[in-house]
């Protein structure tokens, strides 16, 4: 249980680092950044406490926030998907594929299940982030546009870390 708690805190100030050191400075075609932090809230265990996943999204997307001085964007984006996470991994899977402990990932779920629960995470994300940041309707389609490439350049860094960093069962 505390190895499971020191993970996690390490996979969480990790993802923070990388997000602000590296991937924010990462902008392809001038609108393209992937958010590889979101991956903390994706790969927190089955049988994670619900007001647990939506404190850790809260604090999450703080830290995002505060280091890339984007005004509670990401935490509301954060705490989005940590609210949807449970009914996206319920989405993609069946009671027996839920179990206790398990922690989702390609190599516990497959590629087919963790690439769909990504992909529904991910996007939503996106599009909150990139609707928060415009808050405007006027360039809808563009916004919208943005935001997919986005999820695409998102979930090739989360399904290439997958294969580099978390691939020994945990």
């Amino acid at each position: 249980m505390n190895n499971l708690i020191f993970r996690n805190i390490i996979r969480f100030i990790g993802l923070v680092l990388l997000q602000v050191l590296v991937f924010n400075n990462i902008e392809v075609f001038s609108f393209i950044t992937p958010f590889i932090y979101i991956l903390f809230i994706m790969l927190l265990p089955f049988n994670t406490p619900r007001w647990l996943i939506l404190i850790s999204g809260f604090l999450l997307g703080l830290c995002i926030d505060m280091f890339s001085n984007s005004g509670g964007i990401h935490t509301a984006a954060t705490v989005l998907i940590a609210y949807l996470s449970p009914w996206a991994q319920n989405v993609v899977s069946t009671k027996s594929d839920n179990e206790p402990g398990i922690q989702p990932g390609i190599l516990n779920s497959g590629f087919k299940w963790f690439f769909l629960y990504a992909l529904i995470l991910t996007t939503a994300h996106h599009i909150c982030v990139f609707y928060l940041e415009i808050f405007r309707f006027t360039d809808f389609f563009d916004t919208l546009k943005h935001a997919l490439y986005n999820v695409v350049f998102t979930l090739v860094f989360i399904i290439i870390s997958q294969y580099l960093f978390f691939n020994r069962k945990s």
